[in-house]
C-alpha cells in the first residue's frame, strides 16, 4: 500500500505537500522555457535596426506634396522656396537644428510639416531640397534624430493609456503571447507600423513631434519589458 509521501493523494483527495512542490517547479521550468524562448526571438529581431529607405520619398516629392501650400506663398512666416536670405538665415545654426524644427513643429509650422507619417530622413531631404532650392542630393540619413525623451517617458506620457490594458486590440505590456507574433519579422516593421499608424493606433501614437528615434526608443522599451520579466 502507498503512502502520501510516494505521491499519492491523502484520503481527504488533496494533492501532498510534495505533490504541490513537484507542480510549482514543473510550472517555473514551463515559465523558463517560455520566456527563453521569446528572449531568443527578440534578440534575432534586435538584429536588424536599420530603417529601410528605398520606399521614402525624395526632398522634391516631399515638397510638393506637404511643403509647398505654405512655403511657395510664404504664409504665415514661411521662408519661400527660392528665397536664398531666408533660408540662409534660417540655416546658419546649422541644417541638423533646421531639421530639428521641422520635425517637433516651430511657430506656426505644425511638427512633421503636419504630416505625422513622414520618416526623418523624408523630413531631411525635404529640408535640404528647400535650402539649396532643389539642388541638393537626398541623403539616406537623418540630419537631426532628436531624442529629447526616454522610450519610459513616451510609454507613460501616452503609450500606456492604451497598452496598460490592451485598448484597441493593443499588445499588453508585459503579455509574451501578445507581442510575439508581432516580433516575429524583426523590431524595425513594428516601429514601422508606430510611426506610420495601424489600426485603431494614430501615426506616432497621436504624438506628431517624436522624432523616429524616440518611437523606437518607445517600442523598444516596450518589448524589454517582456524580455526582461518582473520577479
Amino acid at each position: 500500500m502507498m503512502s502520501a509521501t510516494d505521491g499519492a493523494p491523502d484520503r481527504s483527495g488533496c494533492a501532498t505537500s510534495d505533490q504541490l512542490q513537484n507542480k510549482g517547479k514543473i510550472m517555473q521550468k514551463n515559465i523558463q522555457y517560455k520566456v527563453t524562448g521569446f528572449t531568443a526571438l527578440l534578440l534575432v529581431a534586435l538584429v536588424s535596426t536599420n530603417q529601410v529607405q528605398a520606399a521614402e520619398r525624395t526632398g522634391k516629392q516631399v515638397v510638393d506634396e506637404v511643403c509647398a501650400s505654405c512655403h511657395t506663398t510664404g504664409i504665415d512666416g514661411a521662408p519661400k522656396i527660392g528665397d536664398r536670405a531666408e533660408w540662409s538665415k534660417r540655416a546658419s545654426k546649422g541644417l541638423s537644428n533646421l531639421t530639428q524644427n521641422a520635425i517637433t513643429g516651430v511657430r506656426n509650422m505644425p511638427a512633421h510639416g503636419g504630416q505625422a507619417k513622414l520618416s526623418d530622413v523624408e523630413m531631411s531631404r525635404a529640408v535640404a531640397y528647400m535650402v539649396s532650392d532643389g539642388h541638393a542630393a537626398d541623403t539616406n540619413k537623418a540630419y537631426a534624430s532628436p531624442q529629447t525623451r526616454t522610450g519610459q517617458e513616451i510609454v507613460q506620457a501616452r503609450c500606456q493609456d492604451c497598452h496598460a490594458e490592451g485598448k484597441g486590440g493593443s499588445p499588453k505590456l508585459g503579455d509574451i503571447e501578445a507581442w510575439k507574433p508581432r516580433l516575429s519579422k524583426g523590431v524595425d516593421p513594428l516601429v514601422k507600423s508606430a510611426i506610420n499608424g495601424h489600426n485603431a493606433m494614430p501615426a506616432r501614437g497621436g504624438m506628431a513631434d517624436l522624432s523616429d528615434a524616440e518611437m523606437k526608443s518607445a517600442v523598444t522599451y516596450m518589448v524589454n519589458q517582456i524580455a526582461a520579466p518582473k520577479k
